[in-house]
């Protein structure tokens, strides 16, 4: 088929997407909601988060790049990633400590300030998962830093990644 016919073929016909995953709106936006609602009273105003990919294989930050998603939107409950260790409450490491990645990840740890807590998503940031002996890994994020909760699964679901910060900031309340 010629160029010309696949693009008269294409804009003339509907589009074709994905169909958006199944998602339960009023238990996610309870969760989300108390989940900023948890982060005001815990810290008095809201939680910023520090993505790191420790050396993933980017499955992890698909489903943290939902959690902005229209689906999602996880500002609109006080939640916001930030470009700068300097401005983050949490470290959200994914992906197995590369040895490559090690010193950035110590250094990325040291620049951010204090009270700050780290959360491993995703089961190569909990335990290096598939890549764990592999002579590139050291292995899960607590091998280099302390890790204050650890958040399983291949990917971790965009819930279970709202549940552990939930957990993570419930846990901070308490202290």
């Amino acid at each position: 088929m010629s160029l010309l016919k696949i693009l008269a073929r294409d804009l003339f016909s509907r589009r074709r997407t994905e169909t958006p995953p199944p998602v339960d709106g009023e238990t996610l936006q309870q969760l989300a909601a108390r989940l900023g609602e948890t982060a005001r009273l815990s810290l008095g105003r809201s939680l910023s988060i520090r993505e790191v990919d420790a050396g993933s294989c980017n499955g992890c930050e698909l489903e943290i790049h939902a959690l902005n998603n229209p689906v999602y939107q996880l500002e609109r409950y006080g939640l916001r990633f930030v470009a700068s260790p300097r401005h983050a409450d949490v470290l959200l490491v994914t992906g197995p400590v590369a040895l490559n990645m090690a010193e950035a990840l110590k250094r990325t740890y040291d620049a951010t300030p204090a009270p700050k807590w780290v959360v491993a998503a995703g089961d190569c940031a909990c335990n290096g998962g598939l890549f764990a002996g592999s002579y590139a890994c050291l292995g899960g994020a607590d091998r280099i830093l302390p890790v204050d909760i650890a958040i399983p699964g291949c990917p971790p679901s965009p819930r279970a990644l709202l549940s552990g910060l939930l957990t993570l900031l419930e846990h901070v309340a308490v202290r």
